[in-house]
């Protein structure tokens, strides 16, 4: 498998659950992450996509967002 590394800016609050959450399901935040994307590439099924954390990063951006309107709105709510 060809793996390549990948940076996300999140909330502190949400990498800090999000890791308490990893702790306590005997997994790792990668793990969590790649699980997750995985599921959303096969149409977005599976037990785990109602869970509060998901709920708080899904719909930050229209799935149609340029890189620039991306980039705008990191600014904006990093600023």
């Amino acid at each position: 498998m060809d793996e390549t590394k990948l940076t996300v800016r999140i909330d502190r609050d949400t990498l800090l659950e999000a890791k308490r959450y990893a702790r306590e399901h005997g997994t790792t935040l990668t793990r969590l992450v790649v699980t997750h994307l995985e599921r959303l590439s096969a149409g977005g099924t599976g037990p785990g996509l109602d869970a509060p954390v998901t709920r708080r990063l899904s719909g930050s951006l229209t799935p149609t967002a340029t890189p620039e309107e991306y980039r705008e709105h990191l600014e904006r709510k990093h600023a």
